[in-house]
């Protein structure tokens, strides 16, 4: 886009598996390139650049935030680290993608929202989930009353490991346990549909670091509308999600975080199946290209946040996780919020 072409140079901030599996996906939109690939180490930059074609490499987070050539960067480095490399972004003038969750908690986050806000520059959370043709499709058919009033949502994520006892997911000083990784996405999932709760429980087993491994959460709202959710990391947990309403239900199957397909459910109705194909979807194989192509199209049209995936959304789900945290007694060394 800055050299007038119409494509989105992208630079991508990490070499880890979602770098890698975000940087292929971005094949699949003919009007982005990923320019140039920055990482805390120069070999880790210059084998990442060499796997996927990467022109520049960049052996820190700053050199990458300094390319004036970059439309956007996304930030792909553990979640303990998103605050301080999106922050490095931001002051160097670049727009920013940044993967869930987007901070360890919500004070950092709002930071991060404030200095976007304050420079007038582009961030959003990377919730590829919002993003979904599909989800979008879901949402769409709830907002016009396709299953009534909604009253309860149901989702869980959850892997069985086991984990190697160094794996980030087990480490409080890299933000692990089950709730940040993967109860993000139940307690997103809920958020699309309830907004933010006004009652929070939860119930959670600690691993001897102090990191969750299988907790459960109810959330309560005004409107009388409960969701009940799981999250594990030492049990695979189906990855289900519901939307029951007072006329009919929506059921997602496994793997409701990135769906390819859901059945809406209503009294004296057949089963109604919804496509990934059937509603703008590319193949599955290319699903981080939904929240991609959603950033450009908001790059283009000028704007500084996502109608999908709203600032004040993240927010509110950050506030819910630290609820949640709260609750259960989990706190991360150093954090100070």
């Amino acid at each position: 886009m800055r050299d007038g072409s119409g494509t989105i140079a992208w630079g991508v901030l990490a070499t880890g598996g979602i770098a890698a599996a975000f940087t292929r996906d971005l094949a699949a939109l003919p009007d982005a390139e990923v320019l140039a690939v920055g990482s805390r180490g120069a070999e880790s930059a210059k084998r990442f650049g060499e796997r996927f074609d990467i022109p520049r490499t960049y052996g820190s987070w700053a050199e990458l935030a300094a390319d004036d050539d970059l439309d956007v960067v996304y930030v792909a480095s553990p979640h303990s680290a998103h605050r301080a490399a999106a922050e490095v972004c931001l002051r160097a003038g670049r727009a920013v993608l940044c993967e869930k969750p987007f901070t360890l908690n919500a004070r950092t986050a709002r930071e991060l929202v404030d200095l976007a806000r304050g420079r007038g520059l582009f961030l959003m959370e990377a919730m590829w989930t919002y993003c979904n043709p599909l989800v979008r499709r879901m949402t769409e058919l709830v907002r016009d009353g396709a299953i009534g009033t909604v009253r309860a949502v149901q989702a869980d994520f959850g892997l069985a490991g086991p984990f190697d006892p160094a794996h980030r997911l087990l480490d409080p000083a890299q933000g692990g346990g089950a709730l940040l990784d993967l109860g993000v996405y139940p307690v997103a999932f809920a958020h699309l549909l309830l907004g933010e709760p006004a009652q929070v429980s939860a119930w959670a087993r600690l691993t001897p670091r102090g990191v969750d491994e299988n907790t459960g959460i109810l959330l309560g709202y005004d409107s009388g509308a409960v969701a009940t959710l799981a999250c594990s990391i030492g049990a695979d947990l189906p990855a289900l999600a519901t939307v029951s309403g007072t006329r009919g239900r929506i059921e997602f199957p496994h793997g409701f975080y990135a769906p390819d397909r859901f059945v809406l459910h209503r009294p004296g109705r057949d089963p109604q199946e919804f496509a990934l194909a059937d509603h703008g979807g590319a193949p599955s194989a290319h699903t981080y290209a939904f929240e991609a192509a959603e950033v450009m199209r908001a790059l283009r049209a000028g704007e500084t946040e996502s109608p999908l995936v709203p600032l004040d959304g993240t927010l509110a789900v950050m506030r819910t996780l630290d609820a949640v945290r709260e609750r259960i007694g989990v706190r991360y060394p150093g954090e100070d919020g």
